[in-house]
């Protein structure tokens, strides 16, 4: 058996012995539990996963390596990583690297051993929370202490994105579409470039002078961490161009969506991450299982105070997973629907902007903001 080395140590008092893998190094960050079953590739390299420690539900992982194709970005940002089994040795045709041996090249501790269930119904039950990764020298006492003394992070939509804009072009394209940078998976991109778009990513300080100067078909808002009250250039963004071209929101950018809508939003119990989150499309009625990973969501009842309709319900809380205003031209979603990882349930809504576009190309003095 492996000799214990490595010390979680929760804000409530809790702690927990393991292994560490990854890098020499300590952490400090929100811990969140995620549920997918596979895709941990796509979830380490998401930037949606900024200053925090995932705690995966599912016991082995590693045990297909990294991919050089599945990345979401090309620096993952996650604090840390928490697991019952971490799996070194891979059995894959496509893997190139080990997770571990990526987490040590870009400073990523890592615990291993932990009863990982016993920490999920923890932060069900308590909400998430701070937590501190460490040697066995740190006591419990210094350890909580320590976690006190470190000021909460922030503005992390700011630091994952691009700070100028990159292009991503597809042969033979039909539209131009400009993506507002929280974060954005890479995925996304791959998605828009096949359904034939050209996509321009910018930061997410953007200006509408900026956005308009390229001359987009549409704007897609992106996914990414945090709070949305920490880019309130982008919700003056979308307040500037809300109505004169067609809009996307997916994740964070659903959040700054609704905000520029009028709606308000709150910080839930533990989250939303990982897969299998049963979504009902209020539309249609048919109900899709998604992938997620956020810990913000719009107030319902604000909604009511907006032109905003909620489209998309989640059927595990009933918390707004989807918004629409046909007169502004522009839609959201909570979840992710390029499906990376998870179902491909939702693929359909990159469809409904594409339809957006076409539409406005077919409207006069519409075809560009």
């Amino acid at each position: 058996m492996t000799q214990k080395n490595a010390r979680l140590i929760f804000e409530n008092g809790q702690s927990f012995l393991g292994t560490a893998f990854g890098a020499e190094a300590e952490a400090i960050a929100e811990v969140v539990f995620n549920t997918a079953m596979v895709g941990y590739q796509e979830m380490f390299s998401d930037p949606s996963c900024c200053d925090q420690m995932v705690v995966m539900t599912y016991p082995l992982i590693g045990s297909y390596g990294l991919a050089d194709d599945d990345y979401e970005s090309h620096i993952p940002r996650l604090s840390a990583l928490i697991v019952r089994e971490y799996n070194g040795r891979p059995s894959n045709y496509r893997y190139t690297r080990t997770l571990g041996d990526v987490m040590l090249e870009h400073g990523i501790p890592g615990i291993e051993g932990v009863d990982t269930r016993e920490i999920t119904r923890m932060l069900r039950a308590e909400g998430s929370m701070r937590a501190l990764l460490t040697g066995m020298d740190c006591t419990v006492e210094e350890g909580i202490e320590r976690i006190r003394n470190t000021p909460a992070a922030h503005d992390q939509a700011r630091r994952v994105g691009c700070k100028k804009l990159w292009y991503s072009r597809t042969p033979n394209h039909r539209y131009n579409v400009v993506a507002v940078d929280f974060g954005i998976k890479m995925s996304i991109v791959r998605r828009l470039n096949a359904k034939g778009c050209n996509v321009t990513v910018v930061p997410c300080t953007a200006t509408a002078e900026e956005v308009r100067a390229l001359r987009p078909d549409g704007l897609l808002l992106s996914n990414g961490p945090g709070d949305p009250a920490d880019v309130p250039e982008a919700e003056m963004l979308a307040k500037a161009l809300m109505g004169s071209l067609p809009m996307f929101g997916i994740n964070l950018g659903h959040l700054v969506m609704a905000r520029a809508c009028g709606a308000k939003i709150y910080k839930m119990k533990f989250g939303h991450h990982g897969g299998n989150h049963p979504v009902k499309n209020l539309l249609t009625g048919r109900v899709e299982i998604t992938s997620q990973g956020h810990i913000h969501v719009v107030d319902e009842a604000s909604v009511a105070n907006t032109e905003l309709l909620v489209t998309h319900v989640n059927l595990l809380d009933g918390t707004v997973e989807g918004l629409r205003c046909d007169r502004l031209r522009l839609f959201s979603t909570q979840h992710h629907p390029e499906s990376a990882p998870g179902p491909q349930d939702s693929d359909y809504l990159f469809d409904q902007f594409i339809a957006m576009m076409d539409q406005g190309r077919k409207e006069e003095g519409v075809c560009h903001a």
